[in-house]
C-alpha cells in the first residue's frame, strides 16, 4: 500500500516561464502531461504580455517532455499566428524534437 502522507507532501513537477531578456523568454522545468495546463496558461500569459512583435522562447533548461509538451509548444505557436506575433524557439531538447519528427511537426516545431 503507498505511503498516502509521503504521497501528499509531494510536489509535482516544476514548470516556469520567465523574461530573460525583451522579446526573450526562458522554460525551465518540465513540459509533461503533470505541468502542461500550468505551462499553457503561465507562457500564454507571459507571450501576451510582451510588447515585442516577435518572441523567440528558450527551451533549454526544460528537463523532462513528452506530447503533452509538444501540445502546449503548439498552442504558443497558434496563438502567435492568431494574434499576428512571430515566435519561435530555441535550444529545444532533443525528446521534444523526436516527438515532432514522429508526429511529422519538426519543421513546424523548429520554424523550417
Amino acid at each position: 500500500m503507498p505511503d498516502l502522507e509521503a504521497l501528499a507532501k509531494r510536489r509535482p513537477p516544476a514548470v516556469t516561464i520567465a523574461e530573460s531578456a525583451p522579446g526573450r523568454y526562458a522554460v525551465r522545468g518540465s513540459l509533461t502531461f503533470a505541468t502542461a495546463r500550468r505551462a499553457r496558461d503561465e507562457g500564454l500569459r507571459a507571450l501576451a504580455s510582451a510588447p515585442e512583435p516577435s518572441i523567440e522562447v528558450d527551451l533549454g533548461e526544460v528537463g523532462a517532455a513528452d506530447s503533452a509538451g509538444l501540445a502546449v509548444l503548439i498552442e504558443w505557436l497558434a496563438w502567435a499566428r492568431r494574434s499576428g506575433r512571430g515566435l519561435r524557439f530555441s535550444r529545444v531538447p532533443e525528446t521534444l524534437c523526436a516527438i515532432a519528427r514522429i508526429c511529422e511537426i519538426e519543421g513546424l516545431l523548429l520554424g523550417r
